[in-house]
C-alpha cells in the first residue's frame, strides 16, 4: 500500500510539474517543454506499473493500449532534445531529431496492432503470419538495443556545447540518472526473458528510482538552478502546496518587475555575466536585431529560448531598465553614428530613426531626447 502510494505521488507530481512547466511563462521555452515531456512520459511509464501491480489491465483489457505505446523509448529522446534546444543553433540545426523517434513509432504500432488482435478482437491474425509477428518483435527488440544505450552516450557528447558550468553539471547528473535508469531496466528485463527469472524485485526497485528522479528535477533543475525564477513558488510546490503555485507562476513577472521591482533574490543571481543576456547583446551589436521594427519580447526569447518574462527580467535587472528603453538605445546609437557619417548626408533625421527600428516621428524624437538629452536636430547641429 505504501509503495504503490509512493508511486501515485511521484506520478501526480510529474503530471503538475510537467503542466506548470508548459502553462507558465516562466518556464516556457523550446527546451523546457521537451523537459516537461520527459516528465510526462516517466509519469505514464509509472501509472503503467501501478496499473500492473494492481491487475488493472485484467480488470479492464483496453488499458493494454496505454502500456502498448513504448513510453520507455520516448525518455533517451527527450532528455535529447531538451539538451540540444539548450545550445547554438548551428549546432542544434544540424540535428536530424525526426530520426529519434523512429523506434517509439515503430514499437507503438506493432504493439498496437496486434493488441488490435490480440485484446480488442478487431481482427485475427492469421496463424500462417504469427512468424511475421515474430519478425516485427525482433527488431523492436533491436531497437531497443540500439537507441537506449547509443542517444545516451550522444546526448553526453552534445553537452560540452552548453556553456553553463553550473547548468551542464546538473543536466549530466539527470542525463546520468536517468541512463542509468533505463540502462538497468533494459538489462533486467533481457536477463527476465532469456533466463526466465522473476524480476519483479528489481523492477520494483527501478520504479522507485524513477520516483527519485521526479522529486530531483523538481527541487534540482527547478528549483535551484532556475529553470523557473520564482523561487518561492516552486518551493511551496515541493511541499505540496499546490494551490499556491499556479498563481504566482503566472503573474510572477508583473509583481516583480511592474510593482515591486527586482528582489535582492533576483539581483543575487542575475549579473552582466549571465550567459542569456550576453547573447542578446551580441543579437543587438553583431546582427542588429533592433532594426526589426517589430521586434518585442516575443521575438527575442525565441532567438534566446527563454521566456519573455525572463528578457524582462534579466534587462530589468541588469540595466535598471525596461525591455523598450533597453532596445531603443540600440537604435538611438544607430542614429547618432548615421549622423557622424557621411554616407546619410542625403537621409533626413527621420528616415534614420526610421532605417534604425523606430515605428514613427513621435516614439524617436522621445527615446532620442531621453537618451541624449537632446532632440536629433539638437545633436545633429551640435555634432557638425
Amino acid at each position: 500500500m505504501i509503495y504503490t502510494t509512493l508511486l501515485n505521488i511521484a506520478i501526480f507530481q510529474g503530471i503538475v510539474l510537467g503542466l506548470i512547466i508548459l502553462r507558465s511563462s516562466l518556464f516556457n521555452s523550446n527546451s523546457n517543454k521537451y523537459l516537461a515531456f520527459l516528465l510526462f512520459a516517466l509519469s505514464i511509464v509509472l501509472l503503467n506499473y501501478v496499473f500492473e501491480l494492481e491487475g488493472t489491465f485484467t480488470s479492464f483489457p483496453y488499458l493494454h493500449f496505454l502500456d502498448d505505446i513504448e513510453w520507455i523509448f520516448l525518455l533517451p529522446v527527450f532528455i535529447f532534445l531538451f539538451i540540444i534546444n539548450r545550445i547554438d543553433d548551428n549546432v542544434k540545426n544540424r540535428q536530424k531529431t525526426y530520426l529519434c523517434y523512429i523506434p517509439f513509432a515503430f514499437s507503438s504500432v506493432v504493439s498496437v496492432a496486434y493488441d488490435l488482435s490480440n485484446v480488442a478482437g478487431i481482427y485475427k491474425i492469421p496463424e500462417s503470419y504469427l512468424y511475421l509477428i515474430d519478425i516485427l518483435r525482433l527488431t523492436q527488440f533491436l531497437f531497443a538495443l540500439i537507441i537506449i544505450p547509443f542517444l545516451p552516450l550522444y546526448s553526453y557528447f552534445m553537452i560540452r556545447h552548453l556553456k553553463d558550468p553550473k547548468e551542464k553539471k546538473w543536466i549530466i547528473t539527470l542525463l546520468t540518472f536517468l541512463y542509468l535508469l533505463v540502462f538497468t531496466w533494459l538489462v533486467t528485463y533481457l536477463v527476465g526473458v532469456f533466463a526466465g527469472l522473476d524480476i519483479s524485485y528489481i523492477m520494483g526497485v527501478l520504479a522507485l528510482a524513477a520516483t527519485f528522479i521526479m522529486h530531483w528535477t523538481a527541487y534540482i533543475g527547478i528549483y535551484k538552478y532556475k529553470l523557473a525564477k520564482n523561487k518561492d513558488a516552486i518551493y511551496n510546490f515541493l511541499n505540496n502546496n499546490l494551490a499556491l503555485a499556479s498563481a504566482p507562476l503566472q503573474n510572477t513577472e508583473a509583481t516583480i518587475i511592474e510593482e515591486n521591482g527586482p528582489t535582492k533574490e533576483h539581483k543575487e543571481y542575475i549579473t552582466e555575466d549571465n550567459l542569456y543576456f550576453q547573447k542578446l547583446e551580441l543579437l543587438c551589436k553583431e546582427q542588429h536585431i533592433y532594426t526589426d521594427s517589430t521586434l518585442n519580447r516575443e521575438k527575442v526569447a525565441e532567438k534566446l529560448g527563454i521566456s519573455p518574462g525572463y528578457v524582462s527580467q534579466i534587462i530589468n535587472i541588469i540595466t535598471g531598465d525596461n525591455f523598450a528603453n533597453y532596445i531603443n538605445q540600440y537604435r538611438v546609437e544607430a542614429v547618432k553614428e548615421m549622423i557622424s557619417n557621411s554616407e546619410y548626408d542625403n537621409y533626413n533625421l527621420l528616415a534614420m530613426g526610421l532605417e534604425s527600428g523606430f515605428t514613427s516621428k513621435t516614439t524617436f524624437y522621445k527615446a532620442f531626447k531621453k537618451v541624449t538629452g537632446q532632440t536629433p536636430n539638437e545633436y545633429k547641429n551640435a555634432a557638425k
